[in-house]
């Protein structure tokens, strides 16, 4: 089963500014969920943000709300239990989940999304905990649960199907670019 962009959504999962120094390898996190997320915003994928009860933790890093259509303040760990299905499009089916923390916030959030009847992706190098063991654990419930593993190029390429696509060039400059996660708000590319 290959990704396709007209049928997912990307959920990013509480990368608030305050969290994310203790999350083990921080900064890849932050810079392949921008990444992806970049990548969606051109191909018309619609990017969803999460911020776990932000009058007490924050807000998302400025990075990751610019790049957000929406983002959802919550105060559950799952998401969907504070409404998250609601305003998700019905007519894209999977879910693609990426953030913090892996063993927390979510893999309650996409077993949510599971229990909804979501298709869900799991990405493994956007996705952090404080602790390797944390995240490793997270990754392989989820695997046992129906989720898909994947990396952020794999469902790049696989939105892409080709070097053809119109957008191809500009988002294989996004996959090889190292400092796109600290990009300025303003210098993120909006969909045409």
């Amino acid at each position: 089963m290959l990704h396709d962009a007209a049928d997912s959504i990307l959920v990013l999962v509480d990368l608030q500014a305050r969290l994310m120094p203790a999350i083990r390898h921080g900064e890849q996190v932050v810079r392949e969920c921008v990444r992806l997320a970049t990548i969606a915003r051109r191909l018309g994928v619609p990017v969803i943000g999460t911020e776990q009860s932000p009058g007490s933790l924050g807000a998302n890093l400025a990075e990751v709300t610019a790049l957000c259509d929406r983002t959802f303040a919550k105060d559950s760990f799952d998401a969907c239990a504070d409404g998250l299905c609601e305003i998700l499009p019905a007519t894209r089916r999977r879910v693609i989940v990426a953030g913090c923390e892996a063993h927390v916030c979510v893999l309650q959030t996409a077993l949510g999304l599971l229990g909804h009847g979501r298709e869900v992706t799991l990405l493994v190098d956007a996705t952090g905990s404080r602790k390797a063991i944390d995240h490793d654990t997270a990754v392989a419930r989820l695997a046992a649960a129906g989720a898909l593993p994947a990396t952020v190029e794999m469902v790049a390429f696989e939105w892409l199907r080709s070097a053809r696509h119109e957008h191809f060039r500009d988002a294989l400059r996004h996959i090889k670019s190292p400092a796109i996660g600290h990009a300025a708000p303003g210098d993120l590319p909006r969909p045409d």
